[in-house]
């Protein structure tokens, strides 16, 4: 999965979000990305916290362990995830997204 990267002591993922879906959560992959679908409008950085409060849930990780490290105002993202490695994350994010070739590598 070659969204993951690493960044200091933190594993960073790319996300694409899709603001004001009616099904929100981890929707699967959006080209190199994963993609993320947010119940919040892009408003006042509400659609930044709940696309960290999505993927922290999904990594059974705190919420304040998850930041947008690059996007602030973009539907393309690079999240940081505090405390984790890339091939935790990338364990971690296969398995959420059901893809069980890549748990493994």
């Amino acid at each position: 999965m070659s969204c993951i990267s690493q960044k200091g002591d933190a594993a960073c993922v790319a996300v694409r979000v899709q603001p004001r879906s009616s099904k929100p959560g981890i929707a699967g992959r959006y080209g190199e990305q994963v993609k993320i679908c947010l119940k919040s409008a892009p408003v006042d950085n509400a659609a930044n916290k709940e696309c960290c409060q999505l993927l922290a849930k999904a990594l059974g990780v705190t919420r304040s362990s998850v930041s947008v490290m690059n996007g602030q105002t973009s539907r393309s993202k690079v999240l940081k995830v505090e405390g984790m490695m890339p091939s935790e994350l990338r364990e971690a994010l296969a398995h959420v997204l059901g893809d069980d070739a890549e748990a493994g590598a």
